[in-house]
């Protein structure tokens, strides 16, 4: 925020990087929440250079995408000022990521498949020499490393708008960010449109459920938001949302139930329920 050319410089150097793309994308982020849509494409612009430079060398467009993703969802905030639709863009941006890995990406998602094939057949050869019995795993096509790459990409470009977003509320307004993201919740027709999609996907085949997971994300991010609400209802620590992210990124039963009370949550507004119990019960 000092100047033009330190967010340029910033997002320029981490651009064309595997390893720091995200820390451009979140300075990109900000700069067009703070300055407007026109300042935010004008830094796009130059990222793109070497990020573009990167997909062209290796074929790894998911930098490019990431960059490109989290501009849009950044101007999608900036213009409506809404912290919902925003992150519910991030399903357009990874449809659009898993497109461009399979157009461009041909090279490279045959890298991968040879990764994916090579460590399968050790594992295969394991569990044959433990069990006696030859096993055989499905190996993956490159449908179903697009959709999981593109997946990524959303779930990225999410975290680096949030970022972009605590940073600004961390300056101007203290304390904002926090509010906000608590309160993100979804109509029960966004709820229902999200879910059919997801299932109508992952009854395709199983080369669409990573497809699937595009279309949940933005409800994993409204069940996390509940989480968030509801330990700040109980008061309790940040202790209790560290084991919690243990479990929800290590165990994916976890992961569905927080779905499911976001979905649930559409209805019934649990949040509103929380306050009236808070208040009931100050007053007893």
């Amino acid at each position: 925020m000092r100047g033009r050319f330190q967010a340029l410089a910033l997002t320029v150097a981490g651009a064309g990087s595997i390893l720091f793309c995200w820390l451009s994308a979140a300075i990109l982020a900000l700069v067009t929440l703070r300055k407007g849509v026109g300042a935010g494409a004008q830094l796009l612009f130059w990222a793109l250079l070497p990020s573009g430079v990167l997909m062209y060398a290796v074929g790894d467009s998911g930098p490019l995408m990431l960059l490109v993703g989290t501009g849009m969802m950044a101007a999608v905030l900036r213009s409506s000022v809404s912290l919902p639709l925003a992150l519910l863009s991030s399903t357009a941006v990874g449809v659009l990521a898993g497109l461009a890995m399979l157009l461009f990406g041909g090279q490279y998602l045959d890298q991968l498949l040879a990764v994916f094939s090579e460590a399968l057949a050790t594992f295969e050869q394991q569990l044959s020499q433990g069990g006696g019995q030859a096993v055989e795993i499905a190996r993956p096509t490159e449908l179903q490393i697009a959709g999981l790459m593109g997946a990524g990409t959303a779930m990225l470009a999410t975290l680096c708008l949030l970022l972009a977003r605590y940073w600004q509320a961390a300056l101007y307004n203290p304390g904002g960010f926090g509010s906000e993201f608590r309160a993100l919740r979804y109509p029960p027709a966004v709820a229902l449109v999200t879910v059919a999609l997801a299932l109508l996907l992952s009854s395709l085949g199983m080369e669409y459920r990573t497809w699937a997971v595009i279309a949940l994300l933005p409800m994993s991010f409204a069940g996390l938001s509940l989480v968030h609400a509801r330990v700040r209802a109980k008061g309790q620590g940040s202790t209790w949302l560290t084991f919690f992210y243990l479990a929800w990124l290590l165990l994916d039963p976890v992961k569905l139930v927080v779905m499911v009370l976001a979905v649930a949550d559409s209805w019934f507004d649990f949040r509103r329920r929380w306050a009236g119990t808070d208040v009931a019960g100050k007053g007893d």
